[in-house]
């Protein structure tokens, strides 16, 4: 079978295409012929080193998948030959056969076509982890997104809405500002060419912000715990921006606000059953059209360095997909 091989750690363009030996279920796991492969930006860290996981060479990346199962080993209930499934796996993805563990694959429905299937486990289930359970979200309150034109962010902007969120989309553009307004947003910022901390200032008026989800990092992170709300809270996703700010931590004591993480990859294994319960509502939610899992674009095996750039540019709105 053909696949994606990272032999070491390097450049995106030291990636390599290679025919390898397709793996066979073995127990308690599913053989899966994936249909599509989402990429994300942490692919570009896991490459280069930089992430902290780093698997054994070599290794395929992408940690997002959809597919068909192919066969399953000795232990496995609850999947059969031929069901349509999704799943996280971390890294690996990125060839035509994978084999994985039975308990890390969703089943997906007819009505999801594999494409959005296959990029909704990392961002849309981060999101509602973040939203539901570390910011506890409640209808009317506001909730601002940093990096709105991103997978990450319009899975924010989506979930935000169908739990009642005023929510205001921040991003460095004019054309991803027009895209959250399109997937739902209420309010936009301009980070690029307006100050942040005013902006919100402004848009979260006497009460201030109550929740900020911020997968950036870097300079926005202070401007956007300066306009939160007392006991607002600040939800720490990701550092896209590549600096890991330095908060102030008497802000933290004035506005009683709290600063939560949302490590979703180390939760998820301390709570796969709490997992499957939000995967559930999210499948259901896409299914439905309240989530759009839009793509941005597709490519095959042979362009994943013009895929991966794509997303190293920050040029994405949405996920991008690699079909085998």
């Amino acid at each position: 079978m053909k696949a994606v091989l990272c032999r070491r750690f390097g450049t995106i363009d030291d990636l390599e295409l290679a025919d390898i030996a397709a793996p066979q279920a073995g127990p308690g796991e599913a053989a899966v012929r994936v249909k599509a492969a989402a990429l994300n930006f942490f692919d570009t860290l896991i490459i280069a080193g930089k992430y902290q996981h780093k698997p054994p060479f070599p290794f395929s990346p992408a940690a997002e998948f959809s597919g068909v199962v192919e066969s399953v080993g000795p232990g496995v209930t609850g999947l059969a030959p031929g069901d349509r499934v999704m799943g996280n796996i971390g890294w690996g993805a990125a060839r035509e056969v994978v084999a994985v563990p039975a308990d890390q694959l969703v089943k997906i429905p007819d009505t999801l076509d594999f494409e959005r299937a296959a990029g909704l486990t990392v961002t849309y289930g981060t999101t509602l982890y973040a939203l539901r359970l570390r910011a506890g979200l409640k209808s009317g309150e506001t909730l601002v997104v940093l990096g709105a034109s991103g997978g990450t962010g319009l899975a924010a902007i989506e979930i935000g809405k169908i739990m009642g969120a005023r929510v205001i989309a921040c991003a460095s553009s004019d054309d991803k500002l027009a895209f959250a307004c399109d997937h739902g947003a209420d309010e936009t910022v301009n980070y690029a060419s307006e100050d942040l901390r005013s902006a919100l200032k402004k848009l979260g008026g006497e009460h201030g912000i109550d929740v900020v989800y911020d997968p950036v990092g870097g300079a926005y992170a202070e401007p956007a715990v300066r306009a939160l709300a007392w006991e607002g809270r600040y939800l720490v996703v990701g550092f896209a921006a590549g600096e890991i700010p330095k908060l102030p931590l008497n802000l933290v004591l004035l506005k009683s606000c709290d600063i939560r993480g949302v490590l979703w990859g180390a939760w998820i294994k301390r709570e796969p059953k709490a997992q499957q319960t939000l995967m559930k509502d999210i499948v259901e939610w896409c299914a439905q059209g309240k989530l759009s899992a839009h793509v941005h674009a597709v490519y095959p095996l042979t362009d994943i360095a013009a895929a991966l750039n794509a997303i190293a540019d920050r040029k994405v709105m949405g996920k991008i997909l690699l079909k085998p």
